[in-house]
């Protein structure tokens, strides 16, 4: 096509409506199309499709994009589609009759980019295709699933190099990833089999997402009051199981939210039908597991919701990173609660993603995740700075204070932790000399003097440190616990059902060689509410800048109801704020505004021109 003439700046100005490149995509497309192998560890939002987009749109013949959900590829075909750029997939969704359609079209150039799921590649038919076609240049989505390091480990990924050996001629390999540790990063490099490759690490700051934790009494309440404050905003709220999303989507919706589900013991057409009820902005919030939302590319998510603590860091950051993706402020929530860390135990214990998979091989993977779950639990347990965590975790240099999470945001006060520190070490030390131990909770509930059946039944009621701590709560006393395990003073064993061990940093604060404080939270002060919409936006609800973005809200869900395609592919928030604020008349005008391409302003420009006239003249 006439595009592959072009430079990289005329493809982004045509096809995508944007005038400049943000960090890091310049340089990878240039390696690109100078032949050179890339792996791009950018964070969600970032723009890591467009490093692969445009060069496709430069090189000869077909790029193919390995990717490894259906609804990923159906979202960036429809995205590419919308902008004049021929595109297609290929998946276990479609009939043998359109896969071989699809196929023929494709040998007869219909397509520039051909989403391909890894366990199709090594099929005789992809194959056969693929030795009578040009194939200029393969790229990895998702490229962290490859590694056994990684959250999210899929074997089918280990094919793509088979698939690459077998092609006529080797292509230019890119790999591309929003959550990969150093670790991670090396593996894609090594078991893709990148050769001199450039990689470019833009850094995992999201700028633009505030994170939250909280660790409440009721988690329901607290779920109704985060969703009472995006009144007419779409969010996701991730569970833990099955059985959670359902009992609490069921609850929601009795309450009178605007609410769907989604976990893998649905139906294929129940799932189906309401992830695109939430797409297309049919159901404004959807209760999920973590099935839901690889490669959902939905850019006007305004909250993400962590019902329960998720695996590790790796996944709570790719899930939270589904919440702002076209660059606007958005809200990320953990709900943390004792109870979560038991859960991810026990899934972890219980996987079966790995099955295919030696026993040795399985058991290092296992301890793996159990170390990355510790560290998800200090995420959600600390007083620190959440977004240096998340940065630091990743490798990144982070401030000490962001300014923008709940802990920068929340003012503290410092509690000398020392006496009580001493007995809860003393507490561990009692049991082990009874040849007994114990887990945070139960710990915690001896010393708090609890009367549960199991306190009496093992005889913990008759140990010295039984009932020492009667005046703290139980709360309070897991603080304290989860505060020695940061601080290294206390630690786990690696059990299925994990009890607590001294150290010899225990003996420290046990002999008074060492004292210890922790930051309290102080309570904030009761006020009413107030709708995100104000809070994040800096506008006052009801001006006239924000009456027409709704107005352009509602003419975008007309267009896209009729096209049959989900309102952010035919523009995002960002690109009506930008049309709510500038105004355009003309259509020169029209397409400065960003994600108008040519191809959009031909198709939408003058509808929205005429809305944005009326609205001028006082006639809405």
């Amino acid at each position: 096509m006439a595009a592959k003439k072009m430079d990289n700046y005329e493809i982004l100005r045509r096809f995508f409506g944007h005038s400049a490149f943000r960090e890091g995509q310049e340089q990878i497309i240039d390696a690109l199309v100078s032949g050179r192998d890339v792996c791009g560890v950018m964070p969600t939002g970032a723009g890591k499709s467009i490093c692969y987009q445009v060069p496709a749109l430069r090189l000869p013949g077909v790029t193919v994009v390995v990717s490894p959900l259906i609804s990923l590829m159906k979202d960036q075909v429809e995205a590419l589609t919308q902008c004049g750029i021929p595109a297609a997939f290929l998946n276990s969704s479609m009939s043998a009759s359109e896969f071989s359609e699809t196929l023929a079209d494709a040998r007869y150039g219909a397509y520039k980019l051909l989403y391909v799921a890894p366990e199709r590649l090594l099929t005789d038919g992809f194959l056969a295709f693929s030795a009578s076609m040009p194939i200029s240049m393969v790229a990895v989505d998702e490229a962290h699933c490859v590694s056994q390091w990684g959250q999210d480990f899929r074997p089918s990924y280990l094919k793509i190099v088979d698939y690459i050996d077998r092609l006529p001629r080797r292509p230019v390999v890119a790999a591309f990833t929003a959550t990969a540790t150093r670790a991670v990063r090396d593996d894609v490099v090594r078991l893709l089999q990148l050769r001199d490759p450039f990689v470019l690490v833009t850094g995992f700051d999201r700028g633009n997402l505030r994170f939250e934790t909280q660790a409440p009494r009721d988690k329901y309440a607290a779920c109704v009051r985060l969703l009472r404050a995006h009144p007419e905003q779409s969010g996701i709220v991730y569970c833990a199981t099955r059985k959670t999303t359902d009992e609490l989507a069921s609850r929601l919706m009795d309450d009178g939210f605007s609410v769907t589900r989604y976990h893998a013991g649905l139906s294929d057409a129940e799932r189906r039908r309401n992830q695109e009820d939430f797409i297309n902005d049919r159901r404004l919030i959807v209760v999920a597991t973590n099935a839901f939302g690889m490669g959902i590319d939905k850019s006007n998510v305004r909250f993400v919701i962590h019902y329960n603590m998720p695996k590790n860091l790796e996944s709570y950051y790719q899930e939270a990173g589904r919440a702002g993706r076209d660059g606007e402020p958005s809200v990320c929530t953990l709900l943390y609660g004792a109870q979560d860390v038991a859960t991810c135990q026990w899934l972890i214990e219980h996987s079966s993603d790995n099955a295919e998979l030696d026993e040795r091989t399985r058991a290092v993977i296992r301890q793996r995740d159990l170390v990355r779950l510790r560290q998800m639990k200090e995420y959600a347990t600390t007083t620190d700075c959440l977004r240096g965590c998340i940065l630091r975790y990743f490798g990144d240099d982070a401030p000490e204070s962001c300014g923008n999470c709940s802990n920068c945001l929340s003012e503290f006060t410092v509690a000398d932790i020392t006496v009580d520190a001493q007995k809860i070490l003393s507490c561990v030390y009692r049991l082990r000399e009874r040849g007994q131990s114990a887990g945070a909770e139960l710990t915690a509930q001896i010393l708090h003097g609890s009367q549960a059946k199991r306190i009496a039944e093992n005889h913990y009621d008759t140990l010295s440190t039984y009932g020492i701590m009667r005046d703290v709560p139980v709360a309070t006393i897991r603080a304290i616990i989860d505060e020695l395990l940061r601080r290294h003073c206390l630690e786990t064993s690696q059990d299925e059902k994990p009890v607590l061990l001294l150290n010899a940093a225990s003996k420290d604060v046990l002999f008074g060689r060492k004292k210890l404080s922790r930051r309290v939270p102080v309570p904030p002060k009761a006020e009413k509410t107030k709708p995100v919409t104000t809070v994040l936006t800096g506008k006052p609800a009801g001006d006239g800048e924000d009456a027409l973005f709704r107005q352009l809200r509602l003419l975008r869900a007309v267009i896209a109801r009729r096209e049959e395609v989900p309102p952010y592919i035919v523009f995002s928030d960002a690109t009506l704020r930008a049309m709510a604020a500038a105004r355009p008349t003309t259509p020169e005008a029209f397409q400065e505004l960003p994600g108008v391409g040519q191809k959009k302003l031909e198709r939408y420009g003058e509808r929205f021109m005429l809305l944005i006239r009326m609205n001028g003249e006082g006639r809405v």
